[in-house]
């Protein structure tokens, strides 16, 4: 008999990114469903307590769900979703941070545990919340301050 490794234990990061200001809510996770999904958006309406939430995001089937749909009655008219087009990353900031931080923290890195990776991975988001102009630039965005 070959003993063979075990199943790897996966994880997620469910995130979205300001266009105006740079800053990301990211989220590690387990799994990447439903639920997770509607947590991350009572995350955003609660990190901005006021105004108008817009989240770009894909057609991906975990975005249409009753749990994303309540928070989304939850929060009376201050988060609004919009969908993309099918197949198109490149509209899609966090798509973008993502392609960064696979560059940055990933690419040809051999982490000695699962808890060292997510280690790097925080402090990552954690660095660049500090410099969100840095987010901005990777990116693209040029959005000018709505008054």
């Amino acid at each position: 008999m070959i003993p063979t490794p075990a199943q790897p234990t996966r994880h997620y990061g469910i995130g979205a990114v300001n266009y105006h200001t740079g800053e990301t809510v990211v989220l590690v996770r387990r799994h990447k469903r439903r639920q997770e999904i509607a947590e991350l958006l009572q995350a955003l309406v609660e990190k901005h307590p006021t105004g108008t939430v817009y989240v770009a995001w894909d057609n991906a089937n975990t975005h249409e769900d009753d749990e994303v749909e309540a928070v989304v009655r939850d929060a009376a008219g201050r988060l609004v979703l919009l969908y993309l087009p099918t197949y198109s990353p490149w509209l899609n900031p966090i798509e973008m941070l993502w392609r960064y931080f696979r560059r940055e923290v990933t690419h040809c890195e051999l982490f000695p545990t699962v808890k060292a990776l997510l280690a790097a991975a925080r402090e990552f988001f954690d660095r660049y919340n500090q410099q969100p102009h840095r987010i901005l630039s990777v990116i693209g965005s040029h959005a000018q301050k709505v008054i």
